[in-house]
């Protein structure tokens, strides 16, 4: 299994952010995700079952129940197995992107024009980040079971995809013009920071989540030494893949 799963991640670093990696910016745009978002995974009826779904985790989980509980809610007969071929981890997939979508909506940082100090790039990425990592705070001990489904070695490539875009978008909100070598570097090392905290906030039992802040200034911190090291587009697949990859040994999965 180890060395499947190895050649899985392999795969889904390549296919999953090859997607994103060719979009860098060779002129002075910066990429924005949300205006390049891939077509809607889901088509309109299975997106009524999994916003139904969604008020279900906290108590049944990522779990099949809780789609049906979902359908019963949407008004479906059922839930087949035609209708979400993903299962449970359609569900994780919807979670995921409908979160990192709603980062624009939910957190808005003072215009120019407004009077007093104005937070700087990496201030604003801070923000974007305890932003997303907070808002999983609702489902916080139902989140293992999420890592569980993503580590599935089916489900690899969407969820490195989708963690690419997060790191993405975050940047991008953040107001970040970088159109060298930096773009892979910030990203990667988003990415993984990212990635850890998320694992860590599962164990985190202090009030308002503050050890999981501290780790991740520390984090971000520490990612000052990363430097130039991710400079290109192919160390940048290699750099997020890994940085998944400690996530799964973190649950328990040998690769």
């Amino acid at each position: 299994m180890a060395s499947h799963l190895s050649r899985q991640l392999r795969i889904g670093s390549h296919r999953g952010i090859a997607q994103l990696s060719r979009r860098r910016p060779t002129d002075q745009r910066s990429y924005h995700s949300y205006e390049h978002e891939p077509p809607p995974p889901f088509d309109p009826t299975q997106e009524t079952i999994l916003a139904a779904s969604i008020p279900h985790i906290r108590e049944h989980g990522f779990t099949d129940f809780s789609l049906s509980m979902g359908a019963r809610d949407a008004g479906a007969l059922d839930v087949t197995t035609n209708l979400f071929p993903g299962g449970a981890f359609d569900l994780v997939r919807y979670y995921l992107v409908t979160q990192r979508l709603s980062l624009k909506d939910r957190i808005q940082f003072p215009a120019a024009s407004d009077a007093g100090k104005k937070p700087g790039v990496g201030a604003k990425v801070r923000s974007l980040t305890v932003e997303r990592l907070m808002a999983n705070q609702p489902i916080i001990g139902r989140w293992q079971e999420a890592i569980a489904l993503m580590a599935q070695p089916k489900n690899i490539p969407t969820s490195i995809a989708e963690l690419a875009r997060l790191s993405d978008e975050i940047w991008f909100l953040a107001g970040d013009t970088s159109v060298d070598g930096s773009w892979y570097t910030k990203r990667a090392a988003l990415s993984a920071i990212y990635s850890s905290t998320e694992v860590f906030m599962t164990q985190d039992k202090s009030p308002g989540f503050a050890a999981t802040e501290e780790f991740l200034d520390r984090r971000l911190q520490d990612s000052r030494a990363i430097g130039g090291a991710v400079s290109n587009v192919g160390t940048w697949l290699s750099f997020t893949g890994h940085a998944f990859t400690n996530v799964l040994r973190s649950k328990g999965v040998r690769i």
